[in-house]
C-alpha cells in the first residue's frame, strides 16, 4: 500500500490491535479481513443484478446448475445441492419458489419413482441465459477494477490457497 493512500478500515482496526495488544500477531487481520470485507462487498454487487431479474442468490445458483447440466437441463434435487453446495432442506425451498414462478419443473425420476428431477422450462431458461450474461457483464466490470496481471495472479494465489483449504496437504509435506 502506498503512504498516499487512506488507512481502509481492516488498517484501521489493525492499528487499534497494535495498540491495545502489542502481544499478539494481528498480521494475518491484513488478508482475511480485507478479503471478507471484498467478498460481502462483491455479494451485494452480484445480487443487485439477481434482484433485477427477481432471484435470490440462491434461485440463481440454482438455474445456473440446471443450466450447466446442458440438454434436457435436469438434474436431480441431490445432485442440485451438491452443484451449488447447499443442504438439501434449502434446495428444496428454492425448488419450490421457482416451480411457482414457472421457472422450474419437478417430475418423477424415470430410473426411480421415488425420486425427483427437477427441469428449467422454456422461461426458466431465457431468464437464466439472460441474467447470466448480465452477471458476467457485471463479473468483467468487477474484476477490470485491477490490471489485467493482477487478476491473474490473484486468480492464481486464490486457487492455490483454496485448493490446500478443500485438500489439506498431509502433515509434514509441505
Amino acid at each position: 500500500m502506498e503512504h498516499d493512500e487512506p488507512l481502509d478500515r481492516v488498517a484501521r482496526i489493525q492499528a487499534d490491535w497494535r495498540r491495545e495488544r502489542p502481544d499478539v500477531d494481528i498480521t494475518p487481520q491484513g488478508v482475511i479481513g480485507r478479503l471478507h470485507r471484498l467478498a460481502d462487498r462483491l455479494t451485494e454487487e452480484l445480487c443487485l443484478v439477481y434482484g433485477r431479474y427477481g432471484l435470490s442468490e440462491g434461485e440463481f445458483d440454482v438455474l445456473c446448475a440446471l443450466r450447466r447440466a446442458g440438454e434436457p437441463y435436469e438434474r436431480a434435487p441431490g445432485k442440485l445441492a451438491a452443484h451449488t453446495m447447499v443442504t438439501t432442506g434449502a434446495m428444496t425451498k428454492r425448488i419450490d419458489r421457482l416451480e411457482r414462478a414457472g421457472l422450474v419443473t419437478r417430475r418423477r425420476s424415470d430410473d426411480d419413482q421415488r425420486g425427483r428431477i427437477v427441469g428449467l422450462t422454456r422461461p426458466g431458461r431465457e431468464l437464466i441465459d439472460r441474467a447470466f450474461t448480465d452477471h458476467m457483464r457485471n463479473e468483467r466490470h468487477l474484476l477490470d477494477l485491477l490490471a489485467p496481471a493482477e487478476a491473474e495472479s490473484l486468480e492464481a494465489l486464490l486457487t492455490t490457497w483454496l485448493l490446500r483449504m478443500e485438500h489439506p496437504p498431509a502433515p509434514g509435506s509441505q
